[in-house]
């Protein structure tokens, strides 16, 4: 990548940023010399390291690179043969036995982690080294006395002499004899040997070697001659004890040599780990997501035709054609004539063949151009090196119909800032790093990134702004190819407007002819009509607020900006007769193209305000559907229940019938018996009539025909807690509960389970349909705004709005509780949600999510019921 694009985008301090965030130096050094790649397989492989690393910063917390050192320069050492500390042992045993931990722990989370696992499988940590440095060195830095039989038998020794050594001075200093001439009654050292404090005018009293005096002195420090050959043996042992400590230290450092290279290996994986897992904190710390890597499409070709064809479906055919009639008129018999001859003195100082492109790059008709097939799809960006609370996001986008976008608008309304968040977050995406945008956000991998940001004008070169940035262009020129992202700040800018403007679009022209994708900011009206007309080319702006004088740092990409000067002039109190004067020195065709500019502006405001509409219509139309599906389902289960009714009465009239026939046979056998001759008569008359009283029973008693087994009755929509659901594995009607990422629960009489979604049908919601009519008189419940709201991203005051309008929708909607997601973060869009609140009059109370709602990224409020 293009070393001056990294500084004027400011690359430099995010890798400064993000070494803040690594564990030790070599981490650190990798994350300051780290450099984006053009290579789309390695570029996908670090993301994956990357959100893979994200993981396991949020779930495993005892895999870290805390403590571990960079050996490099211990291994040089050890190449020279240089014995290597103590102190320093220890930072090789625990750098090593760290590594080992880490392949140990991640080999067994390859399929969980298989990026980052990769990594730590390059560690090869020496168990020799590790156990030989263990058993020589303690803990605290010293060689233990199993290092060597040599070494424990000199320490031995030494300590029996310095015993012996201590035990004879201990008596001369406590012989009475010898008190009043010690100064004290103590036993010190003087240069490595010890003596006893002996007062100066009592010299010779007791024999000896002086060693030292007081400063005053008063004391003479005195060996005296009964120790010397004691002192002599205890010195000569300690010279032993250093010798066979310099030679253990020698061969560990000669086994630290001998496993050099896998040492180093490991160490450089070490490294490598730490810059991963910086990259997962700093993306966790500015609440970044993972980009898609977009390949290359294939070449897209559109003539001149297309566009203004299209354009005028769209805006309308008489504003296309007067605004080419005027602006680009004007262009071609003024500016372009001019081009060339005298755009600025200062540009003789550059070489004419600076400006020839070479042969394999002569340009080609505009109309024969094609599309480069690159990607740029920034959602909700926002510029990492600013204020996450008060950084407005803005969505930047090349789709299939333009590769060069125009940014236009007012000074200080966000353009510069805007160019410089697109190749920021393309060098980062293309480092490996997580972009400060919204999910969905995506970009192809650009080969090169070129900048021409900012004024670098030099007194010592005699280069002026217009200069210095033509000096640059010309650069980026040779150098960028159809694979390249090229960034433009205020393109010719500098010098005369006229001649400047003709420049920038013979510029723009040029991209475009090379099929290179370009974002150039401008303020030449020259420029918005050329983006509007112009295939592959689009307009963009960033919006400013009339009423408040104060851009809204909002970026609109389809709309040309306005220069708003005499709007501003008159907003701010100039008089209306000097405003109207500086209108009357504005060519016509100036005011005629920014009064197309203001119809366009409107006409792509009302499509959006009906597109809008459409959607909510749509989204009635949803709601109404389910509705009269609930309903209908209500009336299918109400006429079920009334056959299911008028079934049970009918056979309890059949049983009834049954009973009254056993009955009247009983009283006809009866008489029969009481009554024969005359009653056999009246037997058989009575039997005829219970025969055809049996024949119309029989006939009214025929069984009905079987119910139809019930079909389920479905209601579309999410599931929700408080819907009746049906569980077939049980056969049986549920209540829900919660709701999971991956599961559900679900009361079935008095107990409660947790089942996969799929293992549940929606039979009855809840709560009344939002669409349902309510009382006499009442109005409808609006639609469900849904049970959560996604708040990250966005600035409090903004979070502010659309949580106010959220907790209104979701109490009319009769909502009980709802979910509002702000993340975790510094913690400031949290509190300041939960101070909303604390205060709202529609919450009774609110509380942190559970661990698995998302933790203290999630806040739950319970709403109050109307």
């Amino acid at each position: 990548m293009d070393s001056r694009t990294l500084r004027v985008l400011e690359f430099d301090k995010i890798r400064e940023r993000l070494a803040q965030y690594t564990s030790f130096s070599l981490g650190a050094e990798r994350a300051r010399a780290l450099l984006p790649s053009d290579d789309l397989r390695l570029v996908a492989e670090w993301q994956a390291e990357t959100a893979e690393a994200r993981r396991i910063v949020s779930e495993k917390s005892d895999i870290h690179i805390g403590g571990v050192h960079d050996l490099r320069p211990l291994l040089e050492q050890a190449l020279r043969s240089s014995p290597i500390l103590p102190a320093d042992l220890l930072d090789v045993r625990y750098t090593l036995v760290r590594a080992r931990t880490l392949l140990r722990t991640l080999g067994r989370l390859a399929d969980q982690f298989p990026h980052v696992a990769d990594v730590a499988l390059r560690m090869a940590p020496p168990t020799a080294v590790i156990d030989e440095i263990g058993r020589c060195i303690d803990e605290r830095g010293e060689v233990l006395d199993s290092a060597s039989e040599t070494l424990a038998r000199v320490r031995r020794e030494l300590r029996a002499a310095h015993g012996r050594l201590m035990e004879r001075l201990q008596r001369i200093v406590s012989n009475s004899a010898n008190a009043p001439y010690l100064q004290e009654a103590i036993i010190t050292q003087r240069q490595g040997r010890y003596v006893i404090p002996l007062r100066a005018e009592f010299k010779g009293r007791i024999p000896g070697l002086v060693h030292d005096q007081s400063g005053s002195g008063a004391t003479l420090f005195i060996e005296p001659l009964a120790i010397v050959e004691l002192n002599n043996q205890w010195r000569e042992l300690q010279l032993a004890e250093e010798e066979e400590i310099r030679r253990i230290l020698l061969a560990i450092t000669e086994l630290i040599a001998t496993h050099a290279d896998a040492i180093h290996r490991t160490v450089e994986a070490l490294g490598d780990l730490d810059l991963i897992l910086a990259k997962a904190r700093y993306a966790d710390e500015i609440r970044a997501t993972e980009p898609e890597l977009v390949p290359w499409k294939a070449a897209k070709r559109k003539t001149q035709n297309a566009k203004g064809k299209s354009a005028n479906q769209r805006i309308g055919e008489s504003a296309n054609q007067r605004i080419g009639e005027s602006a680009n008129q004007r262009i071609g018999e003024s500016a372009n004539q001019r081009i060339g001859e005298s755009a600025d003195d200062q540009v003789d100082q550059l070489p004419v063949s600076s400006f020839e492109r070479p042969a394999s790059h002569a340009q080609s008709p505009i109309s024969n151009t094609q599309h480069p097939g690159s990607t740029i799809k920034f959602l909700q960006a926002r510029h990492p090196l600013l204020d996450p609370l008060t950084v407005v996001p803005v969505d930047v986008y090349l789709d299939d119909d333009f590769f060069v976008l125009v940014v236009t608008g007012p000074n200080t309304g966000g353009k510069t800032v805007t160019l410089k968040t697109t190749g920021l977050l393309t060098l980062m995406a293309q480092a490996g790093l997580a972009i400060p945008a919204a999910e969905g956000s995506a970009l192809s991998v650009f080969e090169q990134v070129f900048a021409d940001i900012g004024d670098e004008q030099s007194i010592e070169q005699s280069l002026s702004t217009f200069s210095s940035h033509m000096t640059h262009i010309v650069e980026i020129l040779q150098e960028a190819d159809d694979r390249s992202l090229v960034l433009f700040d205020e393109l010719g800018a500098g010098t005369d407007p006229e001649e400047g403007a003709a420049l920038a679009q013979s510029l723009l022209k040029t991209l475009l002819a090379r099929r290179i994708t370009a974002l150039a900011t401008t303020h030449y009206s020259e420029l918005k009509v050329f983006a509007h007309t112009t295939p592959f080319v689009t307009n963009a702006s960033v919006e400013f607020d009339i009423e408040t004088l104060s851009p809204t740092y909002r970026l609109s990409i389809g709309l040309p900006g306005r220069s708003n000067a005499f709007a501003i002039a008159r907003r701010l109190g100039l008089p209306s007769d000097i405003v109207a004067g500086a209108e009357v020195l504005v060519s016509p065709q100036s005011l005629e193209t920014e009064t197309m500019l203001a119809e366009i502006k409107r006409a792509r405001e009302a499509a959006l305000t009906a597109e809008s509409e459409a959607k909510a219509g749509q989204r009635r139309a949803e709601a109404l559907n389910a509705d009269l599906r609930y309903r209908l389902a209500k009336i299918e289960e109400a006429r079920r229940e009334v056959l299911a009714q008028t079934r049970f009465e009918a056979e309890a009239e059949l049983e009834a019938a049954r009973r009254e026939v056993v009955q009247v046979r009983e009283r006809l056998a009866g008489i029969g018996a009481e009554t024969p001759g005359r009653g056999q008569t009246l037997h058989e008359t009575w039997l005829a009539e219970a025969a055809e009283v049996l024949a119309q029973r029989a006939q009214q008693s025929r069984p009905l025909p079987p119910a139809e087994t019930p079909a389920p009755i479905v209601v579309d929509g999410p599931l929700q807690p408080g819907d009746r659901v049906w569980v077939p594995s049980l056969q049986t009607m549920g209540e829900l509960i919660a709701i999971g990422v991956k599961e559900v629960d679900v009361k079935v009489g008095g107990f409660r389970m947790k089942l996969a979604p799929h293992r549940v049908e929606l039979r009855e919601r809840g709560q009344q349909p939002a669409m349902m009519v309510q009382a006499s008189g009442a109005a409808p419940r609006p639609p469900s705004p849904g049970m959560e709201l996604d708040l990250r991203g966005q600035t409090v005051d903004e979070m502010l709005i659309e949580l106010d309008r959220y907790l209104d929708t979701a109490y009319l909607a009769g909502l009980p509780f709802v979910r509002i997601i702000h993340g975790k973060g510094t913690g400031a869009l949290r509190q300041a949600v939960r101070d909303q609140l604390r205060n709202h009059p529609l919450v009774g109370s609110f509380r942190a999510g559970e661990s698995n709602e998302g933790g203290e990224g999630v806040t739950v409020a319970k709403l109050v019921q109307r």
